[in-house]
């Protein structure tokens, strides 16, 4: 495989924390890694300086001279007054192509994102479609290496799912090799084929492995336990020679002086594999509950909204009861939010009121909400105040701690208590508000989007915390191996204003297929074949099959000047000119090769035999 990157050796410093401090890494084409770690372990930053964007302190990058890296930072910086079209043409400046072709290259971007409108302007798209927009910013220029720092942010699961595709399938103009910083298990599950962990768990600071997200678990595992192993031995063989040197003079001549050294050695060796046992912090979360027994904490009847003359949702019937966990799932926009909203209401007047329908709770029920704008923070306060508004100590399950003490359990340094909670970052604000909850006991959990900017030993503890949670649970995540692995029932928005329950996750995104994609997957073997679907282009795609006859033409007439050209004995002669010639006709046949291959993928889709 192509080496398409070497980095030996790196450091970095920010203040007087060290990021890391001997880290290598190498990327080779095919290769799709994924790097994890705690928030501040230096993701970003390696990210970074990846892209020619930071600066090592020490060590050494080798990008290979014909590589041409593409970013996609955390938070788009796209122009709100702009068009989505004119974002990715402006994107496309300062390369060496005709003006017609950056137009059809930057349709057929949006095309394969699936925008409805090439003109839709920036400040009019959700959070979701401003991430796909910025993604195809990074995709456009056609990079070899693309960089990608938490691509699932923002975008819902029909964008996730998107994603996945994009990266794990081959198109003309893709990355030779990709590389993403992300939480979302599930996405890296389906997507990665390297995973790196940055941590001081390890000699190295980071765990490297081939495969999946699964099998560095099992990797990341038996790594642990035998350095659990190597501790056990090495406090036995310290212990040993602690002994020996502690005989006295006699037995320490200079004839052993080796052996003291050795031992000295091994006390320091020692030292350091036992500190990288001690650094496997957690945060500790724990709902409380109240114990209560009643079998129904909460029922809605025929419950349904609408704003602007459109049902979000109508007829819902519900019950929550304790050990239910009840995933909630739908597009953005749908109105899970606003079900939220009502449900954590519990009909009272001063909550926000369905159109229709009725909610009833139980007496003396506790309902807990999680809001995902995280409007209950106050950025001004500090971290000590927002911890704990009531003074210096904090009551939980009974027990007076230490505003201190509680800061440690989420991992929060003493030197943070007076940080003003707007300069602390978007995770260290997640666990905040999570702290808030556990100091209130709950009948009811309803929380949306809890996961946001929590790394993924946060969320490992959040989910063991919400499987022990013995009330009920609404959960709206975009994550779906939480969502797998904590809801034991789910219910979906399907369109129309019309909510069902599901097994699965798997089982909700089945139903929303078109009935013929269905019908399809669910035929015998035999009786399979191309099934027609509706045979129509959008917009975008009729205005790139319109023009496409016409761009090979173009590139076809380029090719056999070209050809021309070389055969000429001038250039024929010159070693310099020959060579420029032959990579200038190489990408003239990529580019011929990817409009037929789209093309192809267009006339599919016109007669209605896309898959």
């Amino acid at each position: 495989m192509t080496l398409l990157l070497n980095c030996q050796e790196l450091g970095k410093t920010i203040g007087p924390r060290p990021l890391f401090t001997s880290l290598s890494l190498t990327v080779h084409q095919g290769d799709r890694l994924g790097i994890i770690g705690a928030n501040g372990s230096g993701k970003t930053t390696l990210l970074r300086i990846l892209c020619g964007l930071d600066t090592p302190d020490s060590g050494q990058l080798t990008l290979s001279s014909s590589v041409v890296p593409g970013y996609l930072p955390q938070d788009d910086q796209l122009p709100d007054k702009a068009t989505a079209l004119q974002v990715l043409l402006d994107t496309l400046r300062g390369l060496r192509l005709e003006e017609a072709e950056k137009y059809n290259r930057a349709q057929a971007m949006l095309s394969r994102a699936e925008f409805e409108s090439a003109e839709t302007p920036v400040e009019t798209l959700s959070g979701g479609w401003r991430k796909r927009l910025a993604i195809c910013a990074a995709l456009v220029r056609e990079p070899d290496l693309l960089v990608l720092d938490e691509p699932t942010n923002h975008l819902d699961l029909e964008g996730i799912l998107w994603l996945e595709k994009l990266i794990s399938s081959s198109f003309p103009g893709s990355p030779a090799a990709v590389v993403m910083v992300s939480h979302d298990r599930l996405f890296l599950e389906n997507t990665a084929n390297r995973i790196m962990e940055l941590s001081n768990l390890y000699p190295d600071g980071c765990l490297q492995i081939k495969g999946n997200y699964s099998e560095f678990l099992r990797r990341k595992e038996l790594f642990l336990a035998q350095q659990l192993e190597q501790e056990e031995r090495l406090a036995n063989r310290v212990r040993r020679e602690t002994e020996w040197l502690q005989r006295g003079p006699k037995a320490r001549t200079t004839k052993a002086k080796y052996r003291i050294d050795e031992a000295q050695r091994l006390q320091e060796e020692y030292a350091r594999v036992k500190m990288r046992n001690r650094t496997r912090r957690e945060v500790e979360i724990d709902f409380d509950a109240t114990g209560r027994k009643t079998r129904k904490l909460l029922e809605a009847k025929n419950l349904g909204k609408g704003f602007g003359g459109g049902p979000l949702f109508a007829g819902l019937d519900l019950v929550l009861t304790p050990g239910q966990r009840l995933g909630l799932l739908g597009k953005n926009g749908c109105g899970k939010s606003t079900l939220m909203q009502i449900l954590a209401g519990g009909g009272r007047d001063d909550g926000p009121a369905p159109d229709t329908g009725s909610i009833k709770v139980a007496e003396g029920v506790r309902t807990v909400f999680f809001a995902q704008d995280r409007r209950t923070l106050n950025l001004a306060a500090t971290l000590r105040q927002e911890l704990s508004p009531e003074g210096d100590s904090v009551l939980y399950r009974g027990q007076s701690l230490h505003v201190a003490t509680w800061a440690q359990k989420f991992l929060f340094r003493p030197d943070q208590l007076d940080t003003p909670v707007d300069n602390l970052s978007g995770g260290e604000q997640a666990r905040i508000l999570i702290a808030g909850l556990m100091r209130q006991p709950a009948d009811i959990l309803l929380l949306d989007e809890p996961t946001n900017d929590l790394d993924i030993p946060a969320l490992q503890v959040l989910e063991e915390s919400l499987l022990d949670f013995p009330g009920a649970l609404v959960l709206v995540t975009h994550d779906r191996y939480l969502l797998n692995r904590v809801c034991n029932r789910v219910l979906g928005f399907v369109g129309s204003g019309r909510l069902a329950y599901f097994a699965s996750f798997d089982q909700w995104r089945v139903a929303l297929q078109p009935q013929s994609k269905i019908e399809k997957t669910a035929a015998p073997q035999g009786a399979r074949g191309k099934k027609k679907s509706s045979g129509r282009l959008t917009y975008l795609d009729q205005r790139e099959y319109d023009g496409m006859e016409e761009a090979i033409s173009r590139a076809e007439e380029e090719e056999q000047s070209l050809q021309k050209a070389m055969a000429r004995p001038e250039v024929a002669a010159d070693p310099v000119r020959l060579h420029d010639s032959w990579q200038r006709l190489e990408n003239i046949r990529q580019d011929i090769d990817r409009l037929y291959q789209r093309w192809d993928e267009l006339e599919a889709k016109k007669s209605g035999l896309a898959e």
